[in-house]
């Protein structure tokens, strides 16, 4: 793979979110990704919308792509969590109100049951947030819950594309993906279907 000190990667439309990513949540090395894939890079992209300074940056590129119509936010747990839950607290210090919720991995067998927890109203236009992506399988699972519980899903939102495959996917189910930062913009080539 590409050493991401010699590639120049392509320009960032939130290079600030570009660069916290690379200081706080890139790790190289010899890593073994979910799919049991071998990769020379990792990203904890947790570290930055759970840091304070990150938390910001990453709300302020999330509300710059979601479309007016989004009512609601929200995903697969755990990556999905902070992305969601922090950028509806910061979109409402900025007089924009958006539910937010978490999807469960699954059926919950107590309390209410089913999978969503949090507020999700049937009619929601909701954006599915997630902290990285590297097919999209958690996002597309995400939004098949969202659409059973007689929501919408207007857009897909990765903090980070790493591996390039998710739009494809999602484009076969009829929706569109717009990741914040891509896996080229941190100097690393996209995983595929790791």
């Amino acid at each position: 793979m590409d050493d991401p000190t010699t590639t120049e990667p392509p320009p960032a439309r939130f290079p600030a979110l570009r660069d916290h990513l690379l200081a706080h949540a890139v790790r190289t090395g010899d890593f073994t990704l979910k799919s049991g894939k071998k990769s020379n890079w990792f990203i904890d992209a947790k570290a930055t919308p759970c840091s304070p300074d990150g938390m910001l940056l990453v709300a302020d590129a999330l509300l710059a792509t979601i479309p007016d119509e989004a009512t609601a936010l929200g995903g697969l747990t755990m990556g999905a969590d902070a992305v969601a839950f922090a950028g509806a607290a910061i979109a409402a210090t900025r007089g924009r109100m958006l539910a937010s919720f978490s999807v469960r991995k699954e059926v919950k067998d107590h309390g209410a049951g089913g999978r969503i927890a949090g507020v999700l109203r049937p009619g929601d236009k909701v954006v599915i947030t997630e902290d990285v992506v590297t097919r999209g399988v958690s996002m597309l699972e995400a939004a098949d819950v969202v659409r059973e519980a007689g929501a919408e899903v207007v857009l897909l939102v990765p903090v980070v594309d790493r591996g390039g495959t998710v739009t494809e996917l999602a484009a076969a189910r009829g929706l569109e993906v717009r990741a914040l930062v891509t896996a080229p913009e941190l100097g690393f080539p996209y995983e595929g279907g790791a």
